[in-house]
């Protein structure tokens, strides 16, 4: 019952239970938190205020600017435009040195700098027992009130669709942090352009997410990081209160990082995933959104439908047979990481 929790997000039900405790006292609170709501929303009468706060944990290399993409990305799902940050580091005692210090600030500064974000505030220190530094960024953005997009509003007939493919994010984590080990089934060549996918596709979803609302027809948009598409998909599940059919031969997975994967032993589906953007849209608009993201080189695959039901997420395995998918118990790269300690 009090055993040690595993690496990774806590688990659902545990983090459901203690997120239904969380005090609220302030009439502007349009959305506060839950189960794939990564964003609380105020509202400041003629425009919403989007928060949110993330820090960097499995990745080491370029974590200041790798900082700034995951917090600004779970802003654009909600249709905001990204405009403030806060930055907190925890730095190592006995590791830090002025240079450490002036390359992370250099990296958020550049990061920033590329989406126009001002950097307002934070908290530094050296920080005893840590082996390596941890950011937590905490982001802000602005909305007008009829651009507003929340997981909340998928709604049945909703097509499913995703941007880039999966495991972007996973893929540079694993080739930056063990390329010795993937050296054993992967040339250089190959292990150098895994590190670049954190920039080549990308771990970014702000220009995706920007075109399909001004497209129009999008209901709903998330982020998969943790735990991956699979777990994404649940918690867009969970948020709307309805039902996902998904077929997930037709989700993009890059041969490269199948292979890298598969050096692994992981599941890419349940594997970190920041880089992709997960949304739902009206039938009317769903070609029309693929085409506007896919013209800015941009892939872009409908990957399944909204359905009537409870919050399920129900994996198509041919025709009209169905199956429950599983829900991730945690990231599959937190295995990784527990093999290597």
């Amino acid at each position: 019952m009090n055993s040690p929790l595993p690496l990774g997000k806590l688990p659902p039900e545990l983090l459901e239970h203690i997120l239904k405790q969380a005090p609220q006292f302030d009439q502007r609170l349009f959305l506060g938190p839950g189960t794939g709501l990564d964003c609380a929303v105020l509202d400041f009468g003629d425009h919403y205020l989007v928060l949110k706060s993330d820090p960097v944990t499995f990745a080491t290399e370029e974590i200041g600017w790798y900082l700034v993409q995951v917090n600004t990305n779970d802003i654009a799902t909600t249709g905001a435009l990204p405009k403030w940050l806060m930055l907190t580091a925890l730095l190592p005692e006995g590791r830090t040195t002025p240079e450490l210090v002036q390359a992370l600030s250099d990296q958020v500064y550049r990061a920033c700098r590329a989406h126009q974000i001002s950097m307002i505030g934070g908290h530094t220190e050296i920080t005893h027992g840590l082996d390596r530094p941890i950011l937590i960024g905490t982001m802000i953005g602005e909305v007008a009130y009829q651009d507003l997009v929340t997981p909340r509003g998928a709604h049945a007939g909703d097509h499913i669709l995703i941007t880039k493919g999966v495991p972007v994010e996973g893929t540079a984590i694993l080739a930056r942090e063990f390329p010795l080990r993937l050296a054993e089934e992967l040339n250089a060549e190959e292990i150098e352009t895994a590190s670049n996918f954190l920039h080549q596709p990308g771990i970014s979803v702000l220009e995706e997410a920007q075109i399909a609302v001004r497209t129009g027809g999008v209901t709903a948009m998330h982020d998969p990081t943790e735990g991956g598409l699979e777990t994404a998909l649940w918690e867009l599940a969970k948020a709307s209160q309805i039902s996902l059919e998904v077929n997930l031969n037709a989700v993009p997975i890059h041969p490269l990082s199948r292979r890298v994967c598969q050096v692994f032993g992981i599941d890419p589906l349940a594997t970190i995933a920041s880089g992709a953007l997960l949304m739902t849209c009206a039938p009317s608009h769903a070609g029309q959104i693929q085409q506007a993201i896919q013209s800015k080189g941009i892939r872009c695959a409908e990957i399944g439908r909204v359905v009537d039901g409870p919050p399920k997420v129900w994996e198509i395995a041919s025709g009209e047979v169905r199956k429950l998918l599983p829900y991730p118990s945690r990231d599959e790269i937190a295995r990784v990481y527990e093999q290597v300690a």
